[in-house]
């Protein structure tokens, strides 16, 4: 356990409203060392604590680094948002300490040669199309944005492709039952309805044999008996 951690308690409600999708814009200096860290932490800065305490485990993030231009890596969030004071990565302004932290768990990190290209992908995002068409590197100012899943799910799958990873492993699709056509339902319900006609049936036709197999025996008997008599 980190001493000094203050975890927030606005999140809470947010475990039940499904994940969010996270731009998150650094540069390639504090990326480095949140590679060195092994992904396993990310910080927010002091700007951004209203978005940063959002963040709630399954939460995605998707880096996207400024001074090159590119986006670099994804991640999966792993626990609430806390504070920290530890001071990790760099900023212009000396109080900042990126205090709003997360950690994480890395999806798809590349080198910097195979950083997807940021203008060639950004203009087609559905996130950009809030700014005009010649404004719209200005959707990229500020460290984090919550952006649609579906841009998301686009520079994630160009990640994967640059970096010669396998889409993730889709859940299995349940099997539909199989359907018994009408007539194979209905003759077999008839079938299942005749069955005990026939034995009925059978039964009945066994009765007469006997009775009447009774009725000649007993015929005989009585022949027997009259001749004897006489």
């Amino acid at each position: 356990m980190i001493v000094g951690v203050k975890r927030s308690t606005l999140n809470w409600n947010r475990r039940n409203m499904g994940k969010t999708f996270w731009m998150l814009v650094t540069t390639q200096e504090n990326l480095d060392i949140t590679r060195s860290r092994g992904f396993s932490m990310q910080g927010i800065d002091t700007k951004n604590r209203k978005k940063a305490v959002r963040m709630v485990p399954e939460d995605r993030v998707l880096y996207y680094v400024s001074d090159k231009k590119g986006f670099a890596a994804t991640a999966t969030v792993t626990s609430d948002n806390f504070e920290d004071e530890e001071r990790i990565w760099k900023h212009h302004r000396e109080k900042e300490v990126f205090p709003h932290r997360v950690e994480l768990n890395a999806d798809v990190v590349l080198d910097e040669p195979d950083y997807i290209d940021g203008y060639e992908v950004g203009p087609t995002l559905e996130y950009v199309k809030k700014w005009p068409p010649h404004l719209w590197p200005y959707a990229f100012y500020g460290m984090l944005h919550i952006i649609p899943q579906r841009d998301f799910n686009l520079v994630e799958a160009e990640l994967r492709r640059a970096g010669g990873i396998a889409p993730p492993p889709q859940p299995p699709v349940a099997e539909a039952p199989i359907e018994v056509p009408v007539e194979t339902r209905v003759v077999t319900v008839a079938s299942s309805a005749e069955a005990p006609l026939r034995l009925s049936h059978s039964l009945n036709e066994a009765r007469k044999q006997f009775f009447a197999l009774a009725r000649t025996n007993s015929g005989r008997s009585r022949r027997r008996r009259l001749q004897k008599r006489r």
